[in-house]
């Protein structure tokens, strides 16, 4: 069987790794012309987080994103899994308490505690929620990674191509995994925009990724390689594709202070945003229309509902198994 699969950001590349490890003859059809360059899947946190996110979002993202770790792993051996913490100022408790009762798979950590997994926030937080099954990834490595697999198995990614609806594609399947250019047949879909500041300090190490708290702007610095960290997100209700603001610059800056004063002195080295496809109720989606496949709507979680989206559309393809839209 032959599958078209437009779009090479992480949902596109998951989708045609999983089609071409169960038999498909597998193209892949990107309109930018290199890895990352339109994608808001370049500047993802990576954060493979399925309990955490249970406690701002409807559970079927904890259980779609459980085996998320496992399917990375297999995948990209550099996927970690040492966890995740969330923490609060001591004035910001309450949000603590809070998040703790809208999730599970956690453990408390007093002051002693802490120090004992995360040895540079020592005596930084009084209390804090470790989610000991939680990991991350670095989104960049992981696409190349992913493209790398993607050729070995004989799997052309055609860069600069054409993608349009229009189009007429030689293959028994379409699965379209555009993002927001995919408005054209999805019309529900709207943009989330999410900035991004990736900083490089070596006065401190993180072995997971933390969450502060906060009651207006909660963040998060996840550390990767070379001294490096992320700190995100924001999330704005806009469709337009414009750089990081001030504003934004100074509460994600402000997020790594608060976590430790060493971020102060940290250099910035690069700042972006990418525009987050979502249908109203942040749900993901797999559709069918006019002979299509079309897996969209990720929202925050590309990385970590990717696998099972890939999954489910594989067996729908290859198998015309029929899933709910809403999942």
């Amino acid at each position: 069987m032959r599958v078209t699969v437009v779009g090479a950001g992480v949902c596109g590349l998951t989708c045609a790794l999983e089609l071409a490890e169960r038999g498909a003859i597998v193209e892949v059809l990107e309109r930018a012309e290199q890895m990352g360059s339109a994608s808001c899947s370049w500047f993802a946190g990576g954060m493979l987080s399925p309990w955490c996110e249970r406690s701002v979002c409807d559970p079927i993202i904890a259980t779609l994103g459980a085996g998320s770790i496992d399917w990375w792993r297999r995948r990209f051996p550099n996927t970690v899994r040492n966890g995740s913490l969330v923490v609060a100022q001591g004035r910001d408790i309450s949000q603590l308490v809070e998040f703790a009762r809208r999730t599970a798979q956690f453990e408390w950590l007093d002051e002693t505690q802490l120090a004992a997994v995360e040895p540079d926030l020592a005596g930084r937080f009084k209390k804090a929620l470790l989610f000991r099954d939680e990991g991350h990834l670095d989104p960049r490595a992981a696409l190349v990674e992913l493209t790398a697999r993607l050729h070995e198995s004989g799997v052309r990614i055609r860069f600069g191509a054409n993608v349009t609806p229009e189009l007429k594609l030689h293959a028994d399947h379409v699965v379209d995994c555009r993002g927001l250019a995919a408005r054209d047949a999805l019309t529900d879909l709207r943009g989330v925009k999410g900035e991004m500041v990736l900083i490089r300090t070596r006065e401190i190490s993180l072995s997971r990724p933390v969450r502060i708290l906060h009651p207006r702007i909660p963040m998060y610095v996840i550390p990767r390689a070379e001294g490096r960290f992320m700190v995100g997100a924001t999330t704005i209700e806009t469709d337009a594709p414009t750089r990081v603001s001030v504003r934004s610059m100074m509460e994600l800056l402000g997020a790594a202070w608060s976590l430790h004063p060493v971020f102060a002195e940290a250099e910035i080295i690069e700042a972006d945003a990418g525009l987050r496809p979502a249908f109203p109720d942040n749900l993901p989606k797999i559709r069918r229309l006019a002979g299509r496949f079309y897996v969209n709507g990720c929202y925050r979680h590309g990385y970590l509902l990717a696998p099972s989206l890939a999954r489910m559309t594989a067996e729908a393809v290859l198998h015309d198994r029929h899933f709910p839209e809403v999942m």
